[in-house]
């Protein structure tokens, strides 16, 4: 490649947000609309993370679609503006026209792999969460670290009162048995998976991972599993977040957002 192509060729992501679920629970609202275009305080549920992210730094985004996903980049275009920080460029991988359906967040992920860096932030486009720091410092100290996936947990919200992983007193996640009750006295504590992440794309080159990078079959797989292999080979550091935080699952959690 000249070094004229190489100028020409497209910077890729360093952030990749889901935004490809049907939202069944929050259906009839999400019959006319995809899920993360629901308005939260004025704007799109989807914004207020791509709007953190751009605070953050991040330029080059990566979006992923398939329920009424034409209407995402129709609304966005290629770029998001934001008066006092940098644009922010998109692009979009639309499973629905590609596959006839999402392909969860691991099959997601890896289908845009080839377009996403090779280290990059990965988000939910259905959960709020407008006070997180999508920092380019910690970016840089994960970029230098060995672990391959670093992930933000919260507290338990109602609705997953037992949680999905653990943290040791070193900073590693722990993959420790889903529980269906708050953790007894004495047992270690989990928490609940807050979708943000960082990942180095080893992480989707790992034993771990058999979809070749791209996704070209189209394969459907679920992240837990991986991120649980992943822990127990202590490759997965963990950090707890305790800003606001909500997943917006249901119509009810979103009227108390828009009421709050």
């Amino acid at each position: 490649m000249s070094p004229a192509d190489a100028a020409s060729e497209p910077r890729k992501a360093t952030a990749f947000l889901l935004a490809a679920g049907r939202g069944e629970r929050m259906r009839p609202l999400t019959d006319a609309h995809p899920k993360p275009m629901l308005a939260v305080r004025g704007k799109p549920l989807m914004q207020w993370a791509m709007e953190g992210l751009q605070r953050g730094g991040v330029q080059q985004l990566l979006i992923n679609t398939d329920w009424l996903g034409a209407q995402i980049p129709q609304y966005f275009g290629d770029v998001l503006a934001t008066p006092n920080w940098a644009p922010l460029r998109l692009r979009y991988s639309h499973e629905g026209v590609d596959f006839g359906g999402a392909l969860e967040t691991a099959g997601g992920i890896v289908r845009a792999l080839p377009q996403l860096d090779d280290v990059f932030w990965g988000a939910a486009g259905d959960v709020f969460a407008p006070e997180f720091e999508f920092s380019s410092h910690t970016f840089e100290r994960f970029k230098a670290s060995p672990q391959l996936a670093h992930v933000w947990l919260v507290p338990n919200p109602a609705h997953n009162v037992g949680g999905d992983f653990g943290v040791s007193a070193e900073g590693l996640a722990l993959n420790l048995p889903k529980l269906t009750a708050p953790a007894a006295v004495g047992e270690a504590p989990r928490f609940t998976f807050s979708t943000i992440a960082l990942y180095k794309r080893a992480f989707f080159e790992a034993a771990w991972c058999d979809i070749p990078a791209g996704n070209p079959a189209g394969i459907k797989a679920p992240l837990a599993p991986m991120l649980r292999a992943a822990m127990d080979q202590g490759a997965v550091s963990a950090s707890l977040y305790a800003g606001a935080w909500t997943d917006v699952g249901t119509p009810q959690r979103l009227a108390q957002l828009n009421e709050g």
